[in-house]
C-alpha cells in the first residue's frame, strides 16, 4: 500500500507541472526565475503578454504558491518548486558494487546503474576499475569461446567487441586459437 506523503507529493508534483504546462504562467515563471523579484509592469514587458494575460498567469502561480506577492513585487518560490521535484523523485538506494577501495566503490557507481555499464570511461585509470569489475564475470582458470565471452559482456554494455578489447589489452583476459580465459584482475575470496 503506498504512503499517503506519496500521494500527495504527487498530486502537488502533478499539480506543478500542470501549472507550468500553460505558456503564459511559464513565461511569468522564466521572468522570475531570471530577472528575480520583479513587478507586474516588468513581467508584462519582459513576457510580451498583455498586461491582463500577465496578471492572469502570474495569480494563478501566486494562488498554487509558486509566487509569493509582497507590495506589488512577485517572487518565484524555487524553494517549493525544489521541495516539490525532490517529493516526487523516489530515492534510488544506493548500489555497493562490492569494491574494498571507496574510491572505486565511486567510480563504479558513477558508470554503472542496475549492473549495466552506462559509459566506457575515457580516462584510463577509471576504466581499469571498471575494468576489474567486470573481468569478475569470468571464473579464473576456465576456458571461454568468444560467442560466450561476447555473451557476458553485452550483459554489461552493448559495444561488448570494445569491451573485450580492453579487457585483453588490460591483461585481465587472455586470447589464444579463439579461446579465452581470466589472466588477471581482482579476484573476490568470498
Amino acid at each position: 500500500m503506498e504512503d499517503v506523503s506519496d500521494d500527495r507529493a504527487a498530486a502537488r508534483a502533478a499539480e506543478v507541472l500542470g501549472l507550468l504546462a500553460e505558456e503564459d504562467r511559464l513565461r511569468v515563471v522564466g521572468v522570475l526565475a531570471l530577472d528575480g523579484p520583479s513587478t507586474l509592469a516588468a513581467i508584462t514587458q519582459r513576457t510580451g503578454l498583455e498586461r491582463r494575460r500577465a496578471y492572469k498567469a502570474t495569480h494563478r502561480l501566486v494562488d498554487r504558491d509558486l509566487v509569493d506577492l509582497t507590495g506589488e513585487t512577485y517572487r518565484l518560490r524555487t524553494e517549493e518548486i525544489r521541495d516539490v521535484a525532490r517529493a516526487a523523485t523516489p530515492e534510488r538506494p544506493v548500489e555497493q558494487h562490492g569494491a574494498a577501495d571507496p574510491g572505486a566503490e565511486q567510480i563504479l557507481r558513477r558508470f554503472f546503474a542496475d549492473g549495466a555499464l552506462l559509459s566506457i570511461p575515457a580516462a584510463h585509470a577509471k576504466r581499469l576499475v571498471v575494468l576489474d569489475h567486470i573481468v569478475r564475470v569470468f571464473e579464473p582458470g576456465v576456458r571461454y569461446a568468444e560467442r560466450e565471452v561476447d555473451t557476458l559482456l553485452r550483459a554489461f554494455h552493448d559495444d561488448y567487441v570494445t569491451l573485450r578489447r580492453y579487457l585483453i589489452d588490460a591483461g585481465l583476459l587472455s586470447r589464444e586459437s579463439g579461446v579465452y580465459w581470466r589472466s588477471g584482475g581482482t579476484v573476490s575470496l568470498d
